[in-house]
């Protein structure tokens, strides 16, 4: 767990899509999105706060929170939502925001699979792309 006295409040973002509006490619995805975020930001599970999740409206199979307990984040506090059903929206989109201590000199790396990965185009999509610092994260310079 990141020292508290050195340590701050930050925010992961990601996103998946599914092929279809099934139980199992839902917890499939989202397991997936999960262990992509937790890799590539080298976070511990005491790291974590809380995640947030969204699903679209076309997704009720299942909550892709079950998917986060069943990777072994059983005591995070989850919760699920809809997200506001905007017309041309990207399809069988799971979203999450993982909140989280790291240092400030942390850099994030947000998570944008399969067709999720249209919404956030400006992001490197290789773990080696530039990125910058959490604590500078919607700053401009």
């Amino acid at each position: 767990m990141a020292d508290a006295q050195s340590s701050r409040l930050i925010a992961l973002r990601g996103a998946t899509t599914v092929d279809a509006d099934a139980q199992g490619d839902i917890k499939a995805r989202t397991e997936e999105l999960l262990k992509q975020l937790i890799e590539r930001n080298a976070l511990a599970v005491d790291d974590i706060v809380s995640i947030l999740f969204t699903a679209t409206p076309d997704l009720r199979s299942d909550f892709p929170a079950a998917a986060a307990r069943a990777i072994g984040l059983a005591h995070t506090p989850l919760l699920c939502a809809q997200e506001i059903p905007v017309e041309g929206a990207v399809e069988r989109c799971i979203r999450v925001l993982i909140h989280c201590y790291g240092r400030p000199e942390t850099v994030c790396h947000h998570v944008y699979l399969h067709e999720a990965r249209e919404l956030r185009l400006d992001l490197p999509t290789s773990r080696t792309g530039a990125a910058r610092p959490c604590a500078d994260q919607g700053r401009t310079n």
